[in-house]
């Protein structure tokens, strides 16, 4: 369809603008213009580039990888080390009680209270053992029963203390810093009239 434009000036010639749209339900492509020479030999070597930026980043990737899978490798290797190392140390700070113990068993002690008295201080040696390592006795008989430290194995019907208190401890309890290492088994006192 013809349009006529002017651009508002007098004299001017009328320019004359043919546009025409193809039908919306013809299939035909444009015309292609066939490349030149030079410009399949740009095209080509575009393409060629770009492989070899791609090959590059996959190698790269590749070699990521692998450092990542060495270094995985290598932290799970230390951190077994390190347990390894750390049960060690504390095997040394107990082996010291261990002698003791078989020192004992081959001495001949005079009497009972000879051998109770070298009991006592084994005991002590190997609680301050533990005591370095970080570990402690839960306190637990007179106590108020707490179920994060306590595990109650027998309620006794009382009269003579207040209710939940613990009256008798059967095992001793231990934690590790703030950790729970073996609840205190213990029985505590029942009194509904307290």
């Amino acid at each position: 369809m013809p349009v006529k434009k002017g651009n508002g000036a007098a004299g001017e010639a009328e320019l004359e603008l043919d546009h025409e749209l193809p039908p919306a339900d013809n299939d035909e492509s444009l015309p292609e213009t066939a490349p030149s020479a030079g410009q399949a030999a740009a095209a080509t070597s575009e393409v060629e580039r770009l492989r070899q930026e791609c090959g590059s980043y996959l190698d790269r990737a590749a070699r990521i990888q692998a450092e990542f899978e060495n270094y995985r490798k290598r932290a799970a290797k230390e951190q077994q080390d390190f347990r390894d190392y750390a049960l060690a140390d504390a095997l040394k700070s107990l082996l010291p009680i261990l002698d003791s113990l078989d020192r004992a068993l081959k001495t001949k002690a005079a009497s009972l209270e000879d051998f109770h008295s070298g009991i006592e201080l084994i005991d002590k040696q190997f609680h301050d053992a533990l005591a370095k390592l970080g570990v402690q006795p839960i306190e637990a008989e007179g106590e108020l029963f707490d179920p994060n430290l306590h595990q109650a194995v027998q309620l006794v019907d009382t009269q003579e203390t207040e209710d939940n208190r613990i009256i008798d401890e059967l095992q001793r309890g231990y934690k590790m810093k703030d950790r729970l290492l073996r609840a205190a088994m213990v029985r505590v006192a029942r009194n509904p009239g307290k």
